[in-house]
């Protein structure tokens, strides 16, 4: 009785303890124990258990989690930077980012059952192409930085494409960019041969060799430059003008294609989502129409359903990494999808109207500022601004403005080696801070304010931008930006998108390599507390020591479980952790003075993204062998390793394999690959399999990524946020990312791969909730669950579909894959024929086509009670009885329930029924459908014609006609 008996573990699992045996006997297994030993190779297994950490109850674990919060100061930020304090309609805060219908979704590949997301998607880019006037955009990436990284390297490809003698490779960034985009810039050039050349672009030569130009659109110390000169000179010699912009700033200054930008990127953190201390927020990405087959990450369109109808989707999916591999021009395979529906419902319930009035509110109280300053004798440096203005002080002068500014609890952002100061207003700015601003600087300059009130000057029209750019052009006119202006509508409005997605509240989704895991509400509700959500990410250090508590308990935790000594939370998705381990790898490399050491070998059932990053590397990707088992073929490692030994670099091996099998030659393997100079690279994805059991450092690993939005239960949120960290061996340690801006990495870091020093860290409470509430030996029996599951569903399951890949006692990891290619051999019956239908059923389909074509992946997670995975057994083997139809030509080979799946709700009440079988077989062909049935909105999308006539923003206003605005 001295704990509290109501225990988040059994919260977490999903089958209860008197079930177990029940699952136990249908596996064949006289025990859990029993299980775990047939499954997990005897020579991998941990010696001992993982450091003892005792689990928390979720009551303890919030009342200690406030101690914490409170040693984290909430400082009025005027820091900006790209970050700026928002205001997060409480509509929007409550209904969406506080909602598991919303953050539990899954990315939008089964767009059937996605349609909701996908409309708020396509807002979001339509947002984002009215306010940059550019007529593609994507459905978000992972931050500004990358996003300026992402658009170097396609504008590098596209240059490449255009004009092969040019041999470009320059590329010219201005140095009021903000210097964490510079940084992440240069990190991502110097690996694939990019020269970078940082200084005042306007005045720098544009030689044959520039293919490209960054642009910040109002830059850095505020300054609105109209660069349309420089468009024109770059387009004169057939080079790219890229502009990092601000979508507040967008409402009131002309867009960015207006002066001839080809691309534009930048960050919608500042429409309604919190700071967090660096994210996640949704970077933004638009570009011409010549760019649209290169442009990273998802684009959504619009295309047509069976009967006819309008329905969205992804668009031009194949562009997806997992399919271009080491061709791949971007490793780019995750979005910011929560964060972006957030700022395009912002968009929504704010209209151009609100948006506008907010982005003139914010620049009058500039204004008012300056005015008042000007008075005190302070000029700015900036002649045009938005809502930054930058001062020359004295070093004194500096010393004592921070000191004062601390004292009010006021953040400035200072350049103590230039003696300047910053100071950016947003949207929560209000008069009495303005009038303390004023206060702060005559006192550090010893003068009087003169009585000079700010509110007169938020009346008058006058304003500081330059009169070419001030905003004619039109935004925002479609209908949809009209419509949800009150709560009432706009909670309907959401309300009634959600309806048309399945996520987790709706039912398992058993995607395997994806974990779809429980998103506990203990584990989400900090995230939004105003000591975690509203803290700059370059506040002071002694400002966020709740935040460093957390980091470094976490990376304690991380370590442990990986058997690794240190980690970076920097990257923020799995991709971005490939990526940043692979230059730790290089650098690492580079450092010993093997700089030919370039090499990368992967397995051809690695992840899409491994070759892809190694390219982004600047690595050479090799690819071995894997054998009929789908384990790693020695012989040709061997014969790899052999040819390639002087100039190896890394092995990217994923654990368990893809396959969802433990290979018993990992150790050989990694032993193998050390001999010959390398370095063994472990991606992450799979590390639910491995938790308290086995490590990456067990079985020999240097270096691994963990998906956090997967074993530790960060939700995927409809396609992101994810984060990636990295975990090291002490002798990579040293070679882990630093930041421009904050002290963190290692002595001899690689610059930084993200624009925020620790990554998307608000969401890392979430992962460090996970490891507090389970504890040490919560974690493993969480592992051990999660082979429970997935090896009771594939006992139920093989002997009807088979099951591909096994381990030598014919046990499977925390996945397995169904093998139904001969469907289609014997009966023209296509995976998506299978995997459609079983919307039908109410739930969401496997992993299609990955990592063999024509299988599903199936992976229950340990979260799943039995009655669920039941559910869809049944589901499944009833799938199989009407494909038994089709064998004994009991059903139309052409007319039946899988190949017009899924059948909505408006075909069923239809007046005609033309279809050889009935409306009850079709729409309840199990009982317990009756009493709870998920209908998909739209019938089966029409892939193709959505790649052949993309539209990518919401459909013009003319599709409206008939329609009261």
């Amino acid at each position: 009785m001295l704990q509290h008996p109501d225990s988040f573990l059994n919260r977490h699992l999903g089958p209860a303890e008197s079930e177990l045996q029940t699952m136990l006997d249908q596996i064949g297994a006289e025990s859990l124990e029993a299980l775990i030993e047939q499954t997990v190779p005897a020579q991998i297994r941990l010696e001992n258990p993982l450091p003892q950490r005792a689990a928390m109850s979720e009551f303890d674990y919030l009342q200690n989690l406030k101690t914490i919060a409170a040693k984290n100061e909430v400082f009025a930020s005027f820091i900006g930077m790209g970050y700026y304090g928002t205001i997060t309609p409480p509509v929007i805060l409550r209904n969406i980012f506080e909602n598991p219908g919303w953050y539990t979704q899954y990315t939008p590949y089964q767009a059937e059952i996605s349609q909701g997301r996908l409309e708020a998607l396509l807002n979001f880019q339509t947002m984002v192409s009215d306010l940059t006037g550019l007529p593609i955009a994507n459905a978000s990436l992972l931050d500004e930085g990358t996003a300026a990284a992402e658009a170097m390297a396609m504008t590098y490809s596209q240059k490449a494409k255009k004009d092969r003698k040019a041999e470009a490779d320059v590329f010219l960034v201005d140095e009021n960019c903000f210097p964490q985009t510079i940084a992440v810039v240069q990190t991502r050039a110097e690996a694939i041969g990019i020269e970078v050349r940082v200084g005042k672009v306007a005045e720098m030569e544009l030689d044959s060799k520039v293919f490209a130009a960054l642009v910040q659109y109002p830059d850095a110390t505020g300054e609105v430059t109209d660069y349309k000169a420089l468009g024109e000179k770059l387009a004169a010699q057939k080079s790219y003008l890229i502009a990092a912009a601000d979508l507040m700033a967008l409402a009131l200054l002309e867009a960015p294609a207006e002066w001839g930008a080809d691309v534009v990127v930048g960050c919608a953190q500042r429409f309604g989502v919190p700071m967090g201390y660096g994210g996640p927020h949704a970077a933004f990405f638009a570009c011409k129409n010549d760019f649209l087959r290169l442009a990273p990450g998802r684009i959504i369109g619009v295309s047509v359903d069976s009967q006819g109808n309008a329905a969205m989707r992804m668009t031009l999916q194949t562009r997806e990494q997992h399919i271009r591999r080491d061709k791949a021009t971007s490793n780019i395979c995750t979005a910011q999808a929560l964060l972006a529906i957030m700022a395009g419902m912002y968009a929504v319930y704010h209209g151009p109207t609100g948006l506008k009035n907010i982005a003139t509110r914010i620049h009058r109280m500039t204004r008012a500022l300056k005015v008042g300053l000007e008075k005190l004798g302070i000029s700015a440096l900036n002649t045009h601004a938005f809502d930054t203005l930058s001062f020359q002080l004295e070093g004194g002068q500096l010393k004592a403005l921070k000191s004062a500014a601390l004292a009010q609890r006021y953040n400035l952002f200072y350049l103590p080696e230039s003696s300047q100061v910053r100071v950016s207003l947003d949207e929560t700015t209000n008069l009495e801070e303005v009038r303390n601003l004023l206060g702060i600087f005559a006192q550090a300059l010893g003068r009087g304010t003169n009585g000079y009130d700010p509110s007169r000057i938020l009346l008058e029209e006058e304003n500081m931008l330059p009169a070419s750019l001030q905003r004619q052009t039109t935004y925002m006119t479609h209908p949809v930006f009209k419509r949800y202006h009150s709560e009432t509508a706009m909670m309907r409005y959401i309300r009634s998108l959600e309806n048309k997605d399945l996520s987790l509240i709706t039912a398992m989704i058993p995607l395997g390599s994806c974990t779809m895991k429980l998103n506990a509400a203990s584990e989400l509700i900090p995230v939004s507390w105003p000591e975690f959500a509203h803290i700059h990410p370059f506040a002071p250090a002694e400002q966020t020591r709740g935040y460093q508590e957390i980091i470094e308990e976490l990376g304690d935790m991380l370590c442990e479980v990986t058997g690794f000594s240190d980690v970076s939370f920097q990257p923020n998705s799995g991709a971005q952790g490939e990526y940043t381990g692979l230059m730790v790898i290089r650098a690492y490399h580079h450092h010993q003075g093997n700089h030919h050491r370039n090499v990368a070998l992967i397995p051809s059932s690695a992840h899409g993204t491994n070759p892809a990053s190694a390219v982004m590397a600047g690595m050479k990707v090799v690819v071995t062998k894997c054998d009929e088992m789908g384990n790693i073929d020695i012989p040709d490692l061997k014969e790899k390793i052999s040819i390639h030994a002087e100039n190896l670099s890394c092995l990217m091996v994923t654990y368990p394999s893809t396959h969802g099998v433990f290979e018993e030659e990992i150790i050989e393997i990694c032993d193998l690959i050390h001999q010959a100079g390398g370095m063994v690279y472990m991606d992450g994805a799979n590390m639910n399999a491995q938790v308290g059991l086995t490590s990456p450092g067990r079985i020999g690993a240097d270096v691994c990524h963990l998906n956090l939005h997967k074993t530790f239960s960060i939700p995927h949120g409809g396609g992101g946020p994810g984060m990636g960290p990295i975990c090291v061996t002490e002798a990579l340690a040293p070679f882990l990312p630093g930041h421009e801006l904050v002290e963190t990495g290692g002595e001899h870091g690689i610059s930084a791969v993200s624009a925020t020093p620790f990554g998307s860290a608000s969401i890392l409470l979430i992962s460090y909730a996970y490891l507090k509430l389970l504890g040490s030996d919560g974690a493993t029996r969480a592992t051990e669950y999660a082979i429970l599951n997935a090896n009771y569903m594939k006992s139920r399951l093989e002997a009807e579909f088979g099951v591909l890949f096994q381990g030598k006692n014919g046990r499977v990891a925390h996945e397995f894959i169904l093998d139904l290619r001969h469907f289609k051999q014997q009966l023209g019956l296509e995976v998506d024929d299978i995997t459609k239908r079983l919307i039908d059923y109410g739930f969401h389909a496997p992993t299609v086509s990955w990592p063999v074509p024509g299988t599903i992946m199936i992976e229950p997670t340990e979260s799943e009670p039995l009655s669920e995975l039941d559910r869809f057994c049944d589901a499944m083997l009833a799938i199989r009885a009407e494909i038994r139809e089709l064998e004994e030509e009991k059903a139309d080979k052409e007319d039946n329930v899988l190949k017009n799946s899924p059948h909505t709700l408006a075909m069923i009440s239809a007046d005609e029924w033309t279809h050889s079988y009935s409306r009850t077989k079709a729409a309840f062909p199990v009982k317990n459908l009756v009493a709870q049935k998920f209908w998909p909105s739209v019938g089966r999308v029409n892939n193709t014609y959505g790649d052949r006539n993309v539209v990518c923003v919401c459909p013009p206003i003319e599709a409206y006609a008939d329609e009261t605005i």
